[in-house]
């Protein structure tokens, strides 16, 4: 029995971390998100944006990813399983159209190896716009 709750304990113990480092990683991503985002006032979110008006995209660590627009807008798009999101990733997006819509699959290609690393689905994407200047 004690051999039992020993192992127990050690069982609890090892699954909190992860956990702990994974929150970590999470607020980490919301804070850089914040950065990118701060003086910018977030719209009505659309369900898709137009590919011709991408001018890059940036991942967001285990949160979202930031389309920056040709007219300086940005889009966040927080993907359904997001926490697999990396820096490293590449993102493989194959549409069908002239727009990258909400129900789009993205690929996941790690930038070293050169193997898929995971999938996502998009989710809606979130208008920021700059603030008007103050004088």
């Amino acid at each position: 029995m004690r051999v039992f709750k020993l192992l127990l304990i050690a069982l609890i113990t090892a699954s909190a971390v992860p956990l702990a480092a994974r929150d970590r990683d999470n607020v980490a991503g919301e804070a850089a998100l914040s950065r990118i985002t701060e003086r910018r006032d977030a719209g009505r979110p659309v369900d898709c944006i137009n590919l011709r008006d991408i001018r890059s995209s940036e991942i967001v660590p285990n949160t979202a990813i930031v389309y920056r627009m040709n007219n300086g807008t940005l889009f966040v798009n927080r993907p359904s399983g997001s926490g697999i999101l990396d820096r490293d990733d590449i993102l493989v997006t194959r549409t069908i159209g002239t727009q990258l819509c909400r129900i789009d699959i993205v690929n996941l290609v790690d930038r070293n190896s050169r193997m898929m690393s995971g999938s996502i689905s998009l989710g809606d994407f979130v208008p920021y716009s700059r603030l008007p200047k103050r004088s």
